[in-house]
């Protein structure tokens, strides 16, 4: 999902920048910033699961497959 994100959030704000090139503004997309948020992004993700994941692991497979 972040990827994908970050491809469509890349490939429009190319688009909306092209008319702005010729008024002087130009694109900047710093590598580094990317990199940084898809890691925190991820790293949400992981912790935000593991309150879930501890809670399922508690409890019995067999009780749980029961309400399945």
């Amino acid at each position: 999902g972040g990827v994908l994100g970050l491809a469509l959030g890349t490939f429009l704000a190319v688009l909306v920048s092209r008319p702005l090139e010729s008024e002087g503004f130009s694109l900047s997309i710093p590598i580094g910033t990317l990199v940084l948020f898809m890691f925190l992004a991820a790293l949400a993700g992981v912790l935000a699961a593991i309150p879930p994941a501890r809670r399922a692991s508690k409890l019995d497979v067999l009780q749980a497959l029961q309400y399945e």
